[in-house]
């Protein structure tokens, strides 16, 4: 049992840096005024949010006692693509049909 639980950790922890590495890719390819028009932080903020945050996750893992900074940079990451990302979508399509 010890086996599948190194695996299913193993999972998360790199599912987490790829999560993290597919923000900051994200955040790179986007025009730097679409930010301001959704009315999120600039471009190079969220560059250096998501880029450490993709450093954290490399850095430290999911278990040990590096968990409290693999945790923020998840945390990091995953706000981006939850909410930012979206809104950066929606403001570059022109917005809403409705």
């Amino acid at each position: 049992m010890p086996y599948l639980a190194y695996w299913i950790v193993f999972v998360i922890d790199w599912a987490g840096t790829l999560a993290g590495l597919v923000a900051f890719v994200h955040a790179l390819t986007q025009r730097s005024d679409a930010y301001t028009a959704a009315d999120r932080h600039t471009k190079p903020i969220w560059l250096g949010i998501t880029g450490g945050a993709t450093l954290a996750m490399l850095l430290f893992n999911f278990y040990g006692a590096g968990l409290i900074f693999w945790l923020a940079g998840i945390v990091a990451a995953l706000v981006y693509l939850v909410d930012v990302r979206p809104k950066l979508i929606e403001v570059q399509r022109g917005g809403s049909s409705w």
